[in-house]
């Protein structure tokens, strides 16, 4: 048991799915809490039910990380509140459905800005204090989507969680020796509101019962996973042999299962 009593998380994209997961299993271990995310009656409620729960500190702010200045906000209002980060979970995100040309350039910017600067603007402003304490954790929550071939549809998702796992295996690299750890976190299809988001859940409900995971489990093996000082953990053994599988076949034959699998469920 890593016990967080003394010590603060951060949660982006914690109302629903994953993000919450995270929130009740770091307030049951005993961290204050700092939530974000876009829906304010949500997380307060969240807020509220944990602290009650738990008898953690609990804080909200409300952001949209869509927005450029988000990151900005929310170190400003860390700051305000005199509130220190240990333990950061760059969790936000969501999928833009239908192929690369038929989205709207404003829908990729903005999804960009989610998926892959605003961990990075966050990241970059709460890690030199994790290294000055000498301690600190950051999970980022990437996907299996970003370690196999990419079907068509959802264009930018791969790409986007690729970068997260490549930027947890720098980032642990080059600051686990001064006590920080980075882990990408890397489910596969995961109970919760994702893709009713994206418009999806039908085609979804049609997946086999066994490909999915339990939000509550990610989480788990997510916190323990970076409390090793694992760079990148990939989620359930289904989604492990399916990794291994993608190395062990070549190339263009991965990309053709890959592409057959992606007609099931992807918005082309």
């Amino acid at each position: 048991m890593h016990g967080g009593k003394g010590k603060t998380a951060l949660v982006t994209g914690a109302s629903p799915g994953i993000g919450k997961a995270f929130a009740e299993l770091l307030a049951e271990k005993g961290y204050a809490l700092v939530l974000t995310a876009r829906r304010g009656d949500r997380l307060d409620e969240l807020a509220a039910a944990l602290q009650q729960r738990h008898g953690v500190d609990t804080h909200t702010i409300v952001a949209d990380l869509a927005v450029p200045d988000a990151a900005a906000t929310i170190a400003a209002e860390l700051q305000r509140k005199h509130v220190t980060i240990d333990l950061l979970v760059n969790n936000a995100g969501y999928g833009v459905p239908g192929s690369y040309v038929n989205v709207p350039w404003p829908d990729h910017s903005r999804f960009m800005q989610v998926m892959v600067t605003a961990v990075l603007d966050l990241t970059y402003r709460l890690l030199p204090s994790m290294i000055e304490r000498g301690w600190g954790r950051v999970i980022n929550i990437a996907s299996v989507a970003g370690m196999i071939p990419a079907p068509a549809g959802h264009t930018l998702y791969g790409a986007s969680k690729a970068f997260l796992i490549r930027l947890s295996e720098a980032l642990h690299a080059e600051n686990a020796a001064k006590g920080v750890n980075v882990t990408a976190v890397c489910p596969g299809f995961t109970y919760s509101e994702f893709h009713d988001v994206t418009g999806t859940r039908d085609r979804m409900n049609k997946m086999p019962g066994l490909l999915w995971l339990n939000a509550t489990d990610v989480a788990r093996e997510g916190y323990d996973a970076v409390m090793r000082g694992d760079p990148v953990i990939v989620n359930g053994r289904i989604y492990q042999l399916l990794v291994w599988l993608n190395g062990a076949l070549p190339r263009s034959l991965a990309r053709w299962v890959a592409g057959l699998a992606g007609r099931r469920y992807r918005k082309t």
